[in-house]
């Protein structure tokens, strides 16, 4: 009752101090005139993060006093109903390890030591330290570049060190709670060791036998096999209660894992899920522009930044580092050898975040490389990708070629291959000798696609080669059909890249073997779609049992149709319509988001519970799955209408502007879809913390037990050295 007093005085109070400045803004500003340049805009940021600072520091100023509070009342209750508390919740295992230490115990001397925490008051006063450094910035704005740049800068480190004070200050809260269970676990033990009244075994014995005891199942029925001579009862089930999500099966810890390895693996997994959430954040906000261009004027912000921002984020941040991180995980695994090198391992995570980091500031700035798409990063920046690129290809060939057994599975082909042609993709992308007219076009194409099919889709399509089977407890249906896959897709993927400039001045041979290759790009697609759809023969019923397998399902639904969509696009009649439409901003997000991004969190759920031995709610991970997916096709499917209509006006010959009016409401779309997946990744990022961080409460019970039987082992190697 207390806390909701307490939390109705804070809404209350923050509702008293926003709507007042929301009722001033919405009289002196319309909504189409809103910009974060205006005055209004940018005290409206100050006055959002005042208030921000403002509640922290009251929660947390609730919080220690609730701690305080729970302290006071523990060491004012009496210690005997503490005890008695306890031992009514003694489970069965734990009685038997008590009446076993009771039979080893040799002495009972035992000392604890006592923990205290003073960060919390240190804490609470930096809050309102930044709260008052927060308060200065009150001067007159004007709405000049400079200015605003400049105040951009001063909030983001001051908001950042809000958001890491939070994260300490409850860190430090959840310690305390930890220490007062530690203090009654002490005592409890203490009580334990000290006890010698046969009355607390009795009452233990009686707590063994009330747990032990368990029905029959034969109390209604009887010992009389149930008979149904008439066949009326069919279909028949057993219905429990209604869960909000339907229970999958857990992952098994995979045993004989080498700790180095594994925490190589999850600091690639935790760096890409970071730059997901940080690219399709990027993203989110450039959807909104859609809505409202004129939310900001600043250049660091402008559309024509942000957007390689986003693209390469995703690009080289979150689906790169996530397939290098499981491709550290599959290589050692088919080869059955140990990796390398590990220090290998760490360098190249290094240099690609550096890049990553680097390419984003120097997007922001300006900086760029003035070439095509997805190659907007300089060549120093690229550079960095490209040393890590090489350091992690030399580590898989030195771990292939110390296998244990005599092939080299298919995985490994696939994720070798792709890092090859990553490196032979960016020498050919950066290299100046081709880049003067229509040379530096044909390479942009060249670059584009191949980077997509041969790097993205070849590397995690090695992946699914492990994974799928793995998850499945099926093998893989042929392996041939595989390799046919595995060599047609290098043989026609390389060719296509001219088709993105049909009709151009590139040389018409040149656009024919381009759309020839996309033609011929239905034999790797087919190949491997049905190797993997067979692969599931005789294993279907799996699905619904599973939280990874409908990723991996969507996945293939989408490597299929998305690939078979490009061939589709690359023939001369659709290319007419549809190119440079918002049909080619559906199909790559068809392809790089519902092949890439769904088979990589596929594997990640399949391979992080096996490291760390701890899931994700299922519930999360099933919101996950389905906000991504709907938020996809939220996204892609009106913008290939919206497309559609978009050409056929461009060939009717009417005015541009048309088109861009008439494609409004399908950008809100776009907007609403994007929402959905952005929030999906927040969620996807809550799962990887959830699977990483032991979030366990502690039990007292536990702590008593294992202190006892620790003291038992001091005393004991005592006495033997005595």
């Amino acid at each position: 009752m207390i806390k909701s007093i307490k939390f109705s005085v804070v809404v209350c109070f923050v509702c008293l101090v926003v709507f007042p400045f929301s009722h001033l803004y919405a009289q002196s500003s319309l909504p189409s005139s809103f910009s974060f340049q205006s005055l209004t805009g940018i005290m409206l940021i100050i006055i959002t993060l005042l208030i921000l600072v403002l509640v922290a520091a009251i929660v947390l100023l609730l919080k220690v006093k609730e701690m305080n509070k729970a302290q006071f009342d523990i060491e004012k209750k009496n210690i005997t109903q503490n005890i008695s508390h306890y031992i009514q919740q003694f489970t069965k295992e734990q009685i038997d390890q008590y009446f076993e230490w009771k039979q080893k115990k040799v002495t009972k001397q035992h000392t604890y030591g006592n923990r205290h925490t003073t960060k919390i008051l240190l804490l609470l006063m930096s809050v309102f330290s930044i709260q008052s450094l927060l308060a200065q910035p009150t001067q007159t704005v004007t709405g000049e570049a400079g200015i605003i740049i400049t105040t951009i800068l001063i909030l983001t480190p001051i908001l950042l060190g809000i958001i890491i004070m939070i994260v300490k200050v409850m860190s430090v809260l959840q310690k305390y709670r930890d220490n007062l269970k530690f203090k009654e676990a002490e005592k409890l033990a203490d009580f334990l060791e000290k006890n010698e009244d046969t009355e607390l075994a009795d009452v233990l014995n009686q707590r063994k036998v009330a747990l032990s005891f368990s029905l029959q199942n034969n109390e209604l029925s009887g010992n009389a096999l149930p008979l149904d001579e008439r066949g009326l009862i069919q279909n028949s089930t057993i219905q429990g209660e209604l869960p909000i999500a339907a229970t999958k099966k857990r992952a098994l810890k995979r045993p004989n894992i080498d700790p180095a390895l594994s925490k190589l693996v999850l600091w690639y997994i935790g760096c890409a899920a970071f730059w997901l959430i940080f690219g399709t954040s990027i993203g989110e906000y450039l959807g909104i522009k859609f809505v409202a261009p004129d939310a900001d004027h600043v250049s660091w912000l402008s559309f024509g930044r942000l957007r390689p921002v986003h693209t390469n984020a995703v690009f080289w941040g979150w689906a790169s580092l996530g397939m290098l991180g499981l491709g550290y995980y599959i290589v050692p695994k088919v080869s059955n050898a140990p990796l390398a090198s590990l220090k290998k391992g760490w360098y190249s995570l290094y240099l690609i975040n550096a890049a990553v980091i680097l390419g984003t500031l120097c997007l922001m700035a300006g900086i760029n490389n003035a070439g095509g798409e997805y190659r907007e990063y300089i060549w120093p920046v690229m550079l960095l990708f490209g040393i890590g690129l090489v350091l992690t290809l030399i580590n898989f060939l030195q771990t292939i070629a110390k296998r244990t057994t005599k092939e080299i599975y298919i995985s490994n082909w696939y994720i070798v291959s792709a890092i090859m042609f990553g490196l032979i993709i960016a020498l050919v992308a950066y290299l100046p000798f081709w880049q003067d007219a229509l040379g530096e076009t044909i390479i942009q194409g060249y670059y584009m696609h191949q980077g997509v099919g041969m790097w993205f889709m070849l590397f995690t399509l090695g992946i699914v080669y492990y994974f799928l089977p793995q998850q499945l407890n099926h093998p893989i249906y042929s392996y041939s059909l595989g390799i046919l896959a595995f060599w047609t897709q290098i043989l026609f993927y390389t060719l296509i890249g001219t088709h993105h400039f049909v009709f151009s001045a590139i040389p018409w041979w040149l656009q024919t073997v381009a759309i020839v290759g996309s033609a011929g790009m239905a034999i790797p697609v087919i190949a491997g779609t049905t190797n993997f759809l067979m692969t599931f023969k005789g294993a279907w019923y799996k699905v619904a049992d599973s939280y990874t397998l409908p990723f991996f399902l969507v996945g293939i639904i989408f490597y299929f149709s998305g690939s078979m969509q490009g061939t589709a696009e690359a023939f001369r009649s659709s290319n007419l319509i549809w190119h440079f439409t918002d049909f080619t901003v559906a199909h790559s997000h068809l392809t790089m988001y519902g092949i890439i991004s769904f088979f990589l969190w596929a594997a990640i759920y399949a391979v992080v519970p096996r490291l760390t031995g701890k899931e994700a709610p299922q519930l999360t991970i099933g919101a996950h799955f389905w906000f991504a997916l709907i938020g996809l096709l939220f996204y892609t499917i009106p913008l290939m209408i919206g497309a559609t209509f978009k050409g056929n006006m461009w060939l009717e010959g009417k005015p541009f502007i048309e088109s861009v009016v008439m494609m409004a409401p399908y950008w809100l779309w776009r907007a609403i879809g994007g929402s959905l997946m952005w929030f999906s990744h927040l969620l996807f990022g809550y799962n990887v913390y959830k699977m990483l961080v032991d979030t366990s409460n502690i039990s007292v019970t536990d702590l008593a037990i294992e202190k006892l039987k620790l003291g038992n082992a001091n005393t004991t190697e005592t006495n033997t050295i005595i």
